[in-house]
């Protein structure tokens, strides 16, 4: 068994755990458990040998619990890791890795906003108030490990852009977060559905050119209560 890799449960006791076909096994003895935090790290002890990933899904959501893997593996090559990471190379290099990514997170919400100004598709005298939505909806929704819909790659920009209008409008504009909603398959999603038809209907009025009333206006009373304090 310690010759196999697998992807296993926590057990019912300490040092134990269940396989994908639901047989508790024991942890081999020199093991421990390296717990999760250290990608790299991780990578490389499991990249090195047999181990034992501990995954636990809690509803809809799979949590990692850490990898079982030999003792000796783990220490030796957190010592070859903590020696490489010492070098001026390697702090160079995720200094480079690091203005990467910014300059990539910072082209990637340029582009989701100008996405969310094309959906909106505002009349030429809400152009500003578009440009205010598409900064909120972007501020909320782009931020990486935010897991909103704004960060899958599966469903192309637009899209990514409209269904993110939707959820911010829904949170913001909808009494959808005090609802006491039934517990009943489908009545949320069918509570959703209707919010969203309410949210077109308004983001409508602003694309015909209707004029609306800002005191009234759930959407532009949103954007002055969520909008940054000036501090001068």
């Amino acid at each position: 068994m310690p010759d196999q890799t697998r992807v296993v449960k926590p057990g019912p006791a300490e040092r134990t755990v269940v396989t994908e076909q639901g047989t508790v096994l024991e942890v081999p003895a020199g093991w421990e458990l390296l717990p999760p935090g250290d990608a790299g790290l991780t990578r490389r002890v499991k990249a090195a040998g047999p181990s034992w990933t501990v995954k636990e899904k809690r509803g809809r959501k799979t949590f990692s619990r850490g990898v079982w893997a030999p003792a000796e593996r783990i220490a030796r090559i957190r010592a070859e890791l903590e020696a490489e990471r010492s070098t001026e190379a390697y702090a160079k290099r995720r200094a480079a890795d690091a203005a990467r990514r910014e300059k990539k997170q910072a082209e990637y919400v340029e582009d989701f906003g100008a996405a969310v100004v094309q959906f909106l598709d505002f009349a030429p005298e809400y152009e500003e108030l578009a440009e205010r939505l598409s900064a909120a909806v972007a501020a909320h929704a782009t931020p990486v490990g935010s897991g909103t819909v704004a960060r899958t790659e599966r469903i192309p920009i637009d899209q990514r852009a409209e269904a993110a209008v939707i959820a911010w409008m829904r949170h913001q504009t909808t009494g959808y977060d005090n609802m006491k909603i039934p517990r009943v398959k489908g009545k949320r999603r069918e509570v959703r559905r209707m919010l969203a038809a309410h949210s077109r209907t308004l983001l409508e009025s602003y694309r015909r050119g209707v004029a609306v009333d800002p005191a009234t206006c759930p959407l532009q009373r949103a954007l002055i209560e969520t909008a940054p304090e000036n501090p001068f």
